[in-house]
């Protein structure tokens, strides 16, 4: 529903509520007159503009995740594991401020309660405010990003990942390779698999801590990593005993000619990442929004930066740059190359296309 809808339904405390923190002027016992002059205030053009430079970074992270839920009801305690994500600094225990930032937002025209008996506890946001806020988040983050010139050379993936997955269940099944006790093949192993591959990586050295991207991460690089679990999930190979060998499925699916689609590996990355990156999809949907044409990375990092949580030891930039440009690229989202000022990147068509999540093409 849109906002002149649920404002029908919402009762008159609520209503008072929100004229009073936007100073409407009508009259406060008209539930008529309250209605009308809070869909003038909100249906302003100037109002999501100045809401969202008046908003703090937690509240419009707060916003950013209910925008890309595609739940259209929320639970109070979905909406506190909202707030209590968007408040990154915040220490634990503090449920009051993340109740008084709900709060701020029901009486602000952001949340309503359902009409009907089964959605009278659950929470809505206005379908129309939605849309307005989004389009004016993404110009209010393009403000901030700086231009680039095409750079001399640059680099794309396309769709190499997809051909290097059927590589990789070839070497699987002509070479069974041996795992070692922690269940990762050894070194002269995923050296074979990186000479068989058209993009190669360098192997992970000792040390370093590596978690929360999945469960090969903790042994073998991002790309490769991301190839493993993703023929595991698909049940292509298995672990029996110390080998690694490819299933009847996988036989199948190399028999049949046919090269995974780049969606489906995307989508499976979203998955693998939301652990450590819970609003990966929006991120990517920014991205795509504000690197149409070539953009530095710094700039990126600088407009972004403050809406991903660091993890563990990775920091926003690190997570920006190595956890999600460097994977786009794999996936061929993107094309990267060095400008004058260091790198610089631009979404490919596919990328565009598939950053826009599921519900915003409803």
């Amino acid at each position: 529903m849109n906002l002149a809808d649920m404002l029908t339904y919402a009762d008159i405390g609520q209503l008072t509520a929100i004229a009073g923190r936007y100073q409407c002027e009508c009259k406060r016992n008209s539930k008529h007159d309250l209605i009308q002059s809070i869909l003038i205030t909100l249906g302003s053009r100037e109002f999501m503009e100045s809401h969202i430079r008046g908003c703090t970074p937690e509240e419009l992270r707060f916003l950013n995740t209910l925008l890309f839920d595609e739940r259209s009801h929320f639970s109070l305690e979905d909406l506190l594991a909202a707030a209590r994500q968007a408040c990154f600094d915040t220490p634990s225990g503090k449920s009051g401020s993340y109740r008084d930032m709900v709060s701020r937002f029901k009486n602000g025209g952001w949340l309503f309660t359902g009409a009907s008996q089964q959605s009278r506890y659950l929470f809505q946001v206005p379908l129309d405010l939605k849309n307005r806020f989004r389009d004016r988040m993404g110009e209010h983050l393009k403000e901030g990003i700086t231009p680039s010139p095409e750079p001399a050379m640059y680099r794309g993936e396309g769709d190499l990942l997809a051909g290097d997955l059927l590589l990789f269940l070839r070497y699987v099944q002509e070479n069974e390779p041996e795992l070692g006790q922690e269940g990762a093949l050894y070194k002269r192993n995923q050296q074979g698999v990186m000479n068989a591959l058209q993009i190669a990586e360098p192997l992970l050295g000792k040390g370093g801590w590596r978690f929360g991207y999945g469960r090969a991460c903790e042994h073998y690089p991002p790309r490769f990593a991301l190839l493993y679990d993703y023929a595991r999930h698909r049940r292509w190979i298995s672990e029996e005993g110390y080998r690694l060998k490819l299933t009847a499925a996988g036989g199948q699916f190399l028999e049949e000619g046919k090269s995974e689609k780049l969606m489906q590996l995307f989508s499976f990355w979203l998955r693998l990442y939301k652990g450590a990156i819970p609003n990966l999809p929006s991120l990517v949907y920014w991205i795509s929004l504000s690197a149409g044409r070539w953009v530095t990375v710094a700039s990126l990092s600088e407009g972004l930066g403050w809406l991903i949580k660091p993890f563990y030891y990775d920091d926003a930039a690190a997570i920006l740059e190595q956890r999600i440009l460097r994977m786009m690229l794999h996936l061929g989202m993107i094309r990267l190359g060095e400008g004058a000022e260091g790198p610089v990147v631009m979404m490919t068509p596919w990328g565009s296309e598939a950053a826009v999540p599921k519900l915003l093409l409803k």
